[in-house]
């Protein structure tokens, strides 16, 4: 996925793109080594001539009225080009200066940074620079009054420039501050990242895909689909930091600061590690010069040195979260509520009127708890629709109930069941009248379910099916009511046929319940052993056979949820102790608030995708890895934070609390499949990365 997620950034995006790889920017980059200011030149008068120079300037001067987000499309398109010369300064010069930019034939050259490093100097007809000696004022000056000397850095398709002489003079630029020029800059340098990560991917990925060893393609093997997967991972997470950042300039100035400082913390390391990775897999060729790989590796990390690593925006961001800024991502419906906005709220408050105990049933007959899911046990309804409904609930202060394995349960019975089971099923498991387990894990079928051995045999003579085998990290099975279970039923199919879906009455004789003790502590995880458990036919759902199917059911109408501004118990949990961390441990909780925040932009990101039409991209895959790997890393963050205490206030709610979601936590990257196999169905799945 790219920044654009409407269909204009989206078209915009694309056509830049196929425009800028026919620019060939590599090739360009190789030929300023010889002469730097006629290649630059042809490229920058291409740009121009695409419409880019002046994109984000008013009409009065001669621009097109871009958004930062429209900007930002641009340089991530022409970042994955890897198209040289003036782009990037002149981008944030034109967001900065506004009316009074010199015009769109003007190229501003720009000092975010050090004063007397100049971007892009050698191109630029004026530059954007601190006064000398003023406190936070900015000025714009021809670029023929200021002695800068050219500077060719690591990376080969820029040029920068030192200031060599003190100068003065210039036009004063109201209300320009030092912490607007980083936050936009950062912004768009992100943007930048964002690009040369999905080209280092899509390089990787095409290159494991067809590299024959041992005679398989690399890609094969599951270390390089690790390889790929993590850069997947971490292409989100750079593209949606970088795709906030951009839409956040245009909120407030707490809100933008915020977004800025995940974008650092984030996109700048990101593109970096992924450049990096990429080299790894290309292998020998990817250490050539000939190669493009390094080019982008160069553009990388001259980003991140010119605007500081991520532990210098994470310390930043750790500050902003504790003084109790949270990233408020609102989704724009254009207008799309207001037909029905108002009758969702008058229904909502007639909800909240009701007595606590009455409103999970008030909310089933409306169908508010799962909205998504057809009528007459939800409202069928579209994105925006859904989105409506959660903004309601959360003005009335209303929340719903987890509804735990019956959403996964009765997701199943309303695509695949009968009309008596949906009838006899879904209700209760709505009204809570019905708890449900899942027996699908075997000891030998964790995250392989195709090798599962429960066997059911037909019983004619019952009118069913009798279960035998053995389930194990069956949670909640002490409390259900029913479960949902997958047995083989013909033993001479295929792995992943003759395997059927059964509901299961817990209740039934030859069921055997043995808790099992956690490391936590606590059993909320069972072991249960069938033994000649009879099933009736009414309590088969689907086609015998047909189970391995079912199991991967979701409804057509995917859930869409609004963006909630909390980073997770245990990240609000560590800003709540970064008052008495040390340095390096606020970088860390600056880490784990930028990762939190990522995790929720993901989120968002599939919503709007919703939105507009489309189908899940790849952040709604990579959003359960992330969310595992934060929730993880910031729940033993907290452990680390409270040192002796974990000891000496062991009896301390607070700190018993902290310690068991520690090690509650560990659990996450197994449950629902292990990371690591996950990662091998990302890389295969969304990669194309041969089995």
């Amino acid at each position: 996925m790219t920044l654009g997620l409407d269909e204009e950034h989206r078209e915009l995006g694309a056509s830049l793109r196929a425009w800028a790889a026919g620019l060939d920017g590599p090739a360009a980059v190789r030929a300023a080594e010889g002469d730097p200011a006629e290649t630059f030149e042809k490229v920058r008068a291409a740009a121009a001539g695409m419409g880019l120079a002046g994109l984000a300037l008013p009409a009065s001067a001669g621009g097109d009225d871009g958004s930062p987000l429209d900007v930002a499309v641009a340089l991530e398109a022409c970042a994955h080009a890897l198209l040289p010369g003036p782009l990037l300064g002149p981008a944030v010069s034109e967001l900065l200066l506004a009316g009074g930019h010199p015009g769109s034939d003007a190229v501003v050259g720009l000092a975010p940074g050090a004063p007397d490093l100049v971007w892009d100097a050698p191109s630029a007809t004026h530059l954007l620079l601190p006064a000398p000696g003023e406190d936070d004022t900015w000025v714009l000056v021809e670029a023929a009054a200021v002695d800068v000397e050219p500077v060719v850095a690591l990376d080969l398709s820029r040029r920068f420039g030192r200031v060599r002489a003190p100068w003065s003079g210039g036009v004063a630029v109201t209300g320009l501050t030092r912490a607007r020029v980083r936050r936009t800059t950062v912004a768009m340098a992100a943007a930048e990242a964002s690009g040369v990560a999905r080209w280092c991917l899509e390089t990787a990925t095409s290159y494991a895909g067809v590299r024959e060893q041992f005679g398989k393609p690399i890609g094969s093997f599951q270390a390089v689909k690790h390889l790929c997967a993590e850069m997947l991972e971490t292409a989100e997470a750079v593209t949606a930091a970088a795709w906030d950042a951009a839409v956040a300039l245009a909120a407030d100035e707490e809100q933008a600061a915020f977004a800025a400082d995940v974008a650092g913390a984030v996109a700048l390391d990101g593109a970096v590690r992924v450049a990096q990775t990429c080299i790894q897999v290309l292998g020998g060729i990817g250490f050539t010069f000939e190669h493009d790989a390094h080019l982008y590796l160069r553009r990388a990390t001259t980003l991140r040195a010119l605007l500081g690593g991520g532990d210098v925006w994470a310390a930043s961001l750790a500050a902003r979260a504790a003084s109790g800024v949270r990233r408020r991502v609102e989704v724009d419906l254009g207008g799309r509520d207001a037909g029905v906005r108002d009758e969702f709220r008058t229904r909502v408050a007639e909800v909240a009127a009701l007595p606590e105990d009455a409103r999970r049933a008030a909310l089933v007959e409306r169908g508010y708890l799962t909205p998504h899911w057809p009528a007459p046990y939800g409202l069928g309804a579209d994105p925006v629709t859904q989105l409506v409904v959660d903004e309601e609930l959360v003005r009335a202060g209303i929340g719903r109930p987890d509804l735990k394995i019956g959403g996964w349960a009765a997701p199943t019975v309303l695509e695949h069941g009968t009309d008596a089971q949906r009838e006899r099923f879904v209700r209760p498991t709505l009204t809570g009248e019905i708890g449900w387990c899942q027996l699908f894990s075997e000891p030998g079928a964790g995250s392989d379910l195709a090798s599962l051995r429960t066997r059911a045999v037909r019983d004619e003579a019952a009118g069913g099916w009798r279960l035998t085998g053995q389930k194990v990290w069956t949670s909640l099975a002490h409390e259900a009511d029913w479960a949902i279970c997958l047995a083989r039923t013909d033993p001479d199919a295929p792995r992943h046929r003759g395997i059927t879906y059964f509901l299961v009455d817990m209740g039934s004789p030859g069921i055997e319940i043995r808790p099992l003790r956690e490391l936590t502590g606590d059993a909320m995880f069972n072991e249960v052993f069938l033994d000649d458990v009879l099933v009736p036919d009414d309590c088969v759902v689907g086609q015998p056979g047909d189970g391995w199917r079912l199991a991967r059911t979701t409804l057509a109408n995917e859930r869409v949820a609004m963006a909630s501004s909390r980073l997770g118990v245990s990240t609000e949990r560590a800003v709540a102790l970064a008052g008495d961390a040390t340095p390096a441990e606020q970088v860390r909780v600056g880490h784990a608030v930028a990762l939190a925040t990522v995790c929720t932009l993901l989120g968002v990101r599939t919503t709007l995708r919703s939105l507009a039409g489309h189908g899940p991209g790849a952040e709604s895959s990579v959003a359960k890895l992330l969310g595992v790997r934060s929730r993880q890393d910031a729940s033993e963050l907290v452990v680390e934070l409270l040192g002796e205490r974990v000891v000496l206030e062991a009896d301390d709610p607070q700190v018993a609390a902290d310690v068991h979601e520690m090690l509650m936590t560990r659990c996450l990257s197994i449950a629902g499949g292990t990371t690591q196999v996950l990662r091998t169905v990302a890389a295969e799945r969304i990669l194309g990365l041969p089995r």
